[in-house]
């Protein structure tokens, strides 16, 4: 797997302090990508050992929140085959932190309601590790700067954990990051 950005500090991709990870391939090829740069799966670095604990890293202060995973596209499955262990990897370094994911594709899709080549045999494993899916390919005729975390209103903040146990999608609730420390 190649990757073809990472972005420390980042605070557009989620709550919080962020570090993004950009992963290199997509095959949705969505008209006006922001980052169609990304759909080329021989794009930018290789994702090594290295670059993963330099990721790692860059989230353990205190101050940053967590990963967010964006693209091109993670769900790929071949980058799927690259993320699962290092998000094995990632969750076990910094279990407090949350993981983001944006994705083409659409909860129906990855979790197999619906028929797609996304899914393999890593697809339900990935999907265990992540917070929050961004799901939905970006559409143009659908853009609203107004929404939050996301580019068009077709696409989701869905509650992985709780969408899982439930059985059906469980839309994302923001909730203060410090609302735990506030009484």
């Amino acid at each position: 797997m190649n990757y073809a950005n990472i972005k420390t500090c980042d605070i557009a991709n989620g709550p919080g302090v962020r570090t993004s990870l950009f992963v290199s391939g997509c095959t949705h090829h969505c008209p006006d990508c922001f980052n169609a740069v990304a759909w080329d799966f021989g794009y930018g670095e290789p994702f090594t050992d290295e670059v993963e604990q330099r990721i790692i890293d860059s989230v353990r202060p205190a101050y940053i929140t967590g990963l967010t995973l964006l693209g091109g596209e993670p769900m790929e499955p071949a980058n799927q085959r690259g993320l699962l262990p290092f998000l094995r990897r990632f969750r076990a370094a910094l279990p407090g932190k949350t993981v983001w994911c944006y994705s083409g594709y659409t909860w129906a899709q990855l979790t197999g309601q619906e028929p797609c080549r996304c899914r393999c045999g890593d697809t339900d494993a990935l999907l265990a590790l992540l917070d929050v899916l961004v799901d939905g390919p970006y559409m143009k005729e659908l853009h609203d700067l107004t929404l939050r975390f996301r580019g068009s209103s077709n696409q989701r903040l869905i509650d992985v954990p709780r969408s899982l146990q439930a059985g059906s999608v469980v839309l994302w609730q923001d909730v203060p990051i410090y609302a735990e420390h506030s009484h």
